[in-house]
């Protein structure tokens, strides 16, 4: 995924008015704990899309209608500035799509670019109010994304500080931040991820897991990712759905490498109940069997079977 995701992200969500204590304070967010309708990222729908020689969103309205043909209720789109959010969100409504999660890019390690990221956040924040969102995902961009350039430990401080900040703001918003990973943060002993969690308070940021990129930034490992479970599991209220098989994406949801009834298992018994977004992306060696409806189409319905624990 890469820069992939980067390059490509076009949408919007957004926030809910945070609540006021009787002396003016703005009261504490409120774990993302709530149930959710299953939602579907947008990156999915770039990758099938790219398939097909077309460009996902480029007609808000047509893309927008496939993804509700599915039966898929809620959209977590990528946002990269305010001013998309202002025009998504006509569209969301004509779709009867919610939006209670986005996806924002951001640069953290870097104190010169981490304010101009925290008040982009905050803008996205402002002009999605209207949507009720109340979960901010983010993956702090790496040294230079297709390289194995890791970020120095001075990098990992400022970056950990700065999530904490983006967070707290949020906060005061009435929104969690749901930190997310691809594959670089899981190497060198996965310290960067480790750091991110360790080093933040859990009242300001939360985990957003993507069970594919932990498994293969760990190196294709199931005993790294239920290791993560473990660690951090209370704080998860996001989960990115993704299978594979023999290490390369498939086409649709389904067995395969990861065991995700088992994920569903141990996030129940941390008494979590997450928001479950579908990004079943395709990438080389993908198979190529069917369309972008059919396919979430049948999405849905194995989310629905392999988390029944955790909906409704």
């Amino acid at each position: 995924m890469s820069s992939t995701r980067r390059r490509f992200l076009t949408t919007a969500t957004a926030l809910a008015g945070a609540a006021l204590l009787p002396d003016g304070q703005p009261a504490q967010a409120k774990p993302a704990v709530k149930s959710f309708p299953i939602a579907c990222n947008s990156y999915t729908w770039l990758t099938f899309y790219q398939r097909q020689g077309k460009t996902w969103m480029a007609d808000p309205d047509a893309s927008l209608a496939e993804l509700a043909k599915t039966g898929i209720t809620a959209y977590e789109p990528g946002v990269n500035s305010a001013a998309e959010v202002t025009k998504l969100l006509p569209f969301l409504t004509r779709h009867k799509l919610s939006m209670h999660s986005l996806y924002v890019n951001s640069t953290l390690h870097e104190a010169h670019e981490a304010q101009k990221s925290i008040d982009s956040v905050l803008e996205i924040a402002d002009a999605a109010r209207p949507a009720g969102t109340s979960i901010f995902v983010t993956n702090p961009s790496p040294i230079k994304w297709g390289t194995n350039d890791d970020k120095t430990d001075a990098d990992l401080t400022e970056q950990a500080r700065n999530l904490d900040r983006l967070g707290a703001e949020l906060r005061k918003r009435g929104i969690t931040l749901a930190y997310h990973t691809h594959a670089p943060e899981h190497r060198q002993a996965a310290r960067e991820f480790h750091h991110m969690l360790l080093a933040t308070d859990p009242k300001n940021v939360s985990l957003c897991l993507d069970a594919h990129w932990v498994y293969r930034g760990s190196g294709n490992s199931q005993v790294a990712l239920f290791d993560v479970v473990k660690l951090y599991g209370k704080r998860v209220v996001e989960v990115h759905i993704r299978q594979s098989k023999n290490g390369i994406w498939q086409e649709t949801f389904g067995e395969g490498d990861i065991d995700y009834k088992r994920l569903a298992s141990e996030l129940k018994a941390h008494n979590v109940r997450p928001n479950l977004v579908l990004e079943q992306c395709l990438e080389k060696g993908s198979p190529d069997t069917m369309n972008a409806v059919d396919a979430h189409k049948q999405d849905l319905v194995m989310v629905k079977t392999m988390f029944a624990g955790l909906i409704g």
